[in-house]
Order: C-alpha cells, then structure tokens, then sequence
C-alpha cells in the first residue's frame, strides 16, 4: 500500500470516529516529534501493538478486502497480568475481512453503529479445513445456530461471541452504509494468532510516498527503533 493511501483511509476513519463520538487516547494523534519525546514512557504502547493498524490482507484493493483497526489496549501473550485486549474498526458496505479464525484468542464482535455488519460462520477441521457442521453461536447472551457458511447480521447494537477455531469472515451490508465495530476478546496477538483459509498478508508492504501522519502499529519497530 503507498503511504499516501494509507493516511487518506485515516483521515476518513477520524472523520468517521468523529461523527460516531468515538474518542480515541491522545497519543493516537501525535506528531513524529512527541512520538520521540515520549518513547520510553510509551513502551507499554509500542511492546502491545496499541494503535492504529490498516491492512489489505496483501489484495491491493482496499475498498474490497481490507480492514482499519485501531487497538485500544492489549495485554501481552504469555505474560503479564492484563488477560484482555479491545479495539474498534471500521467497515464499509461490502469490504470483505477474508475467512480466519484464532487458536486462543475468544472474542465479542460488536456493531457499535452505522450500518449492518455480515458475519459468515464456519467450524474448522483439524486440519484447518472449513467443516460441513453447523455452527452454535451466541448473539448478546441468546444461543443460535447456522448452516456452515450461515449468515449472521448485525444490526447497530448488537454482538456475537465468537470460540477459537470459529471460522469467521465479515463485510459491511450493501446500502447500509459504513460500521463502527467494537472488539472485545482475550489478549491479541496479530503476529502468531490468526488462521487464515487462504495465504494472505496481515500487514502490508508500504511504499514511501509521503511522510505518515501517523504511525501504524507496524511502524514502530522502523520509525521508533
């Protein structure tokens, strides 16, 4: 993804944030020079990948497949005493978050407003292969059940559970417009903890075409180093 690209989906993702009364934690907004000044206070930030996060799951489509994430607060796997992470993304009308699922981490989706958010759900096999089972679920405390492959919408308010080994890709409906989606789940670990059905990238390659406006979680270890 060029550089420039990715800080015009985070003008729109602030304006989005704005218009929904989400308020973000002020270093989310800080310049290269306060990033500098406030290194080592901010290593709890840097060492749980806090922050914004924008991918194309390595499609080069965006607007198709991708998703923008901002990771509120995180603990550590395997350490420390923080056992939950949440964040909150965003996704518009038919931009696809391909099919995965997490060995470990056990999440809540949340449609936080806006559109409806589609969930397709599957079980997986042993051998990471989409089962042919239906699919239990739990939407805000009430239990349900799909076909493998089912649908689930959510309207403004609503959530699901979602296991480990739950298969589970989304998109935001068609003429719905664009939602704000919460996530609430045991630690993240974006690195070690996703099983994608197809070969796909988490984070993308970026080209240098303009200065960030600011930094992604994945630019820490380049920018901050």
């Amino acid at each position: 993804m060029k550089r420039s690209e990715i800080n015009q989906i985070l003008r729109e993702a602030k304006a989005f944030l704005r218009e929904r009364s989400f308020l973000l934690p002020p270093w989310a907004y800080w310049s290269m020079q306060e990033w500098r000044e406030n290194r080592d206070n901010a290593e709890e930030v840097i060492s749980s990948m806090l922050g914004w996060d924008i991918t194309d799951f390595g499609s080069g489509d965006f607007r198709r497949r991708g998703l923008f994430l901002f990771t509120i607060r995180n603990g550590k796997p395997g350490a420390g005493n923080k056992p939950y992470a949440e964040k909150v993304m965003i996704v518009e009308e038919n931009q696809e978050t391909p099919m995965h699922y997490h060995w470990t981490k056990m999440e809540d989706i949340i449609n936080r407003g806006g559109g409806n958010l589609i969930i397709e759900l599957y079980n997986s096999t042993p051998d990471n292969r989409l089962d042919t089972t239906d699919v239990h679920f739990t939407k805000d405390g009430i239990k349900g059940r799909v076909k493998a492959g089912g649908k689930v919408i959510l309207l403004p308010g609503e959530s699901i559970t979602l296991e480990q080994g739950m298969y589970h890709r989304f998109y935001g409906q068609p003429g719905k417009g664009k939602v704000l989606v919460g996530e609430v789940s045991s630690v993240n670990d974006d690195s070690a903890d996703n099983c994608f059905f197809e070969t796909i990238g988490r984070f993308p390659t970026i080209v240098e075409d303009e200065a960030p406006l600011y930094l992604l979680v994945n630019d820490y270890s380049t920018f901050l180093s």
